[in-house]
């Protein structure tokens, strides 16, 4: 890996954690953000930092990449290829995290209000609810297409390594991962059609 690929990661790496601070500082002056404080942002199955800050996630991707420098350094190219993978998926997910942040505030200050409004429960449930659960879909299908993006850059490593005999297995692979995203792209912007009209009842 080139020095100038570790300066490029360093750059989005920058770059992220300057938007992170950011969505760190207004969550903190956000009342609806109080529904999602103190629970962890990502699972443990992707980042051992346990936070309610995205600049936290960052600082760990940051950790991971002076490993990554180590291992190329040392010539551990297997241990080297895992470590990348890990750190493109923490970017991707922490991306995604970003641009979800207001729909999940948004999300969360619709049912504050709900449960404040008790006089008016019933009227706003009929509305909130159903919003909140196309939000809770719209959220779990960007996860669905994160990790098919995951799954693509992956494949697409496989077949760059791939031998005469294996690139026709993987390129089919390759198709059927891109039919699965397109597919999964247009069940989020039909979601996001699906709020826009809610919002507007």
């Amino acid at each position: 890996m080139s020095s100038s690929s570790f300066t490029k990661i360093n750059d989005i790496l920058s770059s992220l954690h300057t938007q992170a601070v950011e969505v760190d500082l207004a969550n903190s002056k956000n009342k609806s953000f109080s529904l999602r404080k103190d629970n962890p942002v990502f699972s443990e199955t992707l980042f051992s930092t346990n936070s309610d800050k995205l600049s936290h996630y960052v600082d760990e991707i940051r950790k991971k990449t002076d490993e990554l420098a180590s291992l190329i350094k040392a010539k551990k190219v297997q241990f080297s290829y895992a470590r990348l993978a890990l750190i493109e998926q923490q970017i991707s997910a922490i991306k995604n995290a970003i641009n979800a942040n207001s729909s999940q505030n948004k999300a969360s200050k619709q049912h504050i209000q709900m449960l404040k409004n008790k006089k008016y429960r019933q009227a706003a449930q009929s509305f909130i609810q159903p919003t909140q659960s196309l939000y809770q879909k719209l959220s779990e299908t960007h996860e669905f297409e994160r990790r098919l993006l995951d799954m693509l850059e992956q494949k697409q490593l496989e077949f760059s390594q791939a031998t005469k005999n294996t690139k026709d297995k993987v390129s089919d692979e390759l198709l059927v991962l891109h039919q699965r995203l397109g597919r999964c792209r247009q069940a989020i912007s039909k979601l996001e059609r699906q709020i826009e009209m809610s919002e507007k009842r």
